[in-house]
């Protein structure tokens, strides 16, 4: 059975300090020194005699680079060449794709937030898979175009962060001297003249979301399913909340005696911690869970006992209702309701979605997280999806004929 070979992570490497040399396999050896400097060596056996060859420094080296000459070397030694001849070993240009996975390894460290680390993954994984097996040498303008076009005014969040992303990929290409020229992924004066112009207002795509005044009938017809998917999603629909919160929400996070379900910094999108006041039904909702839960995931798929799949919601409400609706567009249905139908304050309304905002006067008034008022603002929104007129719903749109 052939060994295994490239064992070491890059993060591996740098953190390592134990005195010694460490496999990465087919007769490389990172060599840590007393002195705390690093080294890599090839170990050769022949005729019961070890042969050390040095490679050079650690902090010189890439670790693509000296994996290529551990591979020529053991090819040498293969045929029985004399190792000690080996002078310059010549260099093999790597692909995107192997860029890529370097540039994510050296980040990894840096990212606090698992959103983020998965976000990074799967843009250069997923949507620049054309150019995954192009050398680095090789990519051109033309080449980021065919990626970024096709996407960049219906998802084009996504493939803005995918430009900066392929840019970062290719700028350490640069670095380490596997390319030469312009970045084909910068953004000034390159991109920004082809690409077509993106106006937020004219290419924003709403999720779709349900009417206001169908939201009682919608919630009356919820509430009536038993299933834990139907629990979920009433759960969602009370807190105004994103899909990915509640479908990991655990028990940990609910204070039934304060009423609150406080979300920790990396479960939000904008990476703040959040408070959500429980109103009067999502907290029953909670109480009736509470009493046949199997761990700490509030909402369980029944079989599995794991999380929800993302696609489980979206079924139930295709089962509902003709109407083309997502989780999310539940968020729009509460803000127009609380926008257009209420007397509360935007601040709160927008605290209770969790909004990032740029105003630093409304910032400080969010720094106090206005709970109260929120209270008030998710009470009066159970109370509408319950049928029942609110004390502060006193706005009603006009009719028209």
């Amino acid at each position: 059975m052939a060994r295994a070979i490239n064992k070491l992570t890059i993060k591996q490497i740098r953190s390592i300090t134990k005195v010694g040399r460490h496999s990465d396999g087919g007769g490389l050896y990172l060599k840590v020194r007393k002195s705390g400097s690093k080294a890599w060596v090839f170990m050769h056996r022949k005729d019961g005699k070890v042969t050390e060859l040095g490679l050079g420094a650690a902090e010189d080296k890439a670790l693509l680079d000296v994996r290529e000459e551990a591979r020529l070397l053991r090819e040498r030694a293969r045929v029985g060449l004399p190792l000690v001849e080996v002078t310059e070993v010549t260099e093999e240009v790597p692909t995107f794709l192997d860029v890529a996975e370097i540039v994510l390894a050296s980040k990894d460290p840096t990212w606090t937030n698992n959103k983020t680390r998965a976000q990074w993954h799967m843009t250069l994984k997923v949507y620049a898979k054309p150019i995954h097996s192009m050398k680095v040498t090789d990519i051109k303008t033309p080449h980021v175009l065919r990626i970024l076009g096709p996407m960049w005014l219906t998802k084009h969040e996504t493939a803005s962060r995918l430009r900066g992303r392929i840019e970062a990929v290719m700028d350490y290409a640069k670095a380490m001297g596997w390319r030469s020229g312009e970045n084909p992924a910068v953004w000034r004066g390159n991109l920004a003249l082809l690409l077509p112009a993106y106006s937020k207002s004219k290419n924003l795509n709403h999720h779709a979301a349900l009417a206001v005044d169908d939201i009682p009938e919608f919630m009356g017809n919820l509430r009536g399913r038993e299933a834990m998917v139907a629990r979920m999603l009433e759960f969602i629909i009370l807190t105004a909340a994103r899909l990915s919160e509640a479908r990991f929400a655990t028990w940990s996070e609910i204070d039934f005696e304060k009423r609150l379900w406080t979300l920790s910094a990396e479960r939000m999108k904008m990476s703040k911690a959040h408070v959500v006041p429980l109103s009067d039904r999502a907290l029953e909702v909670l109480n009736k869970l509470r009493d046949d839960r199997r761990g700490e995931l509030i909402f369980w798929h029944p079989n599995s006992g794991k999380a929800f799949s993302i696609n489980a919601a979206r079924a139930l409400m295709k089962r509902m209702t003709d109407e083309r609706i997502t989780t999310h567009g539940f968020r729009s249905t509460f803000r127009d309701w609380a926008g257009d139908r209420t007397l509360h304050q935007r601040e709160t309304i927008e605290a209770a979605l969790a909004h990032a905002i740029k105003d630093r006067a409304e910032a400080a008034y969010r720094r106090s997280t206005a709970i109260e008022k929120r209270r008030l603002l998710m009470q009066d929104w159970d109370d509408y999806c319950a049928g029942n007129v609110s004390s502060i719903e006193i706005l009603t749109p006009a009719v028209s004929g």
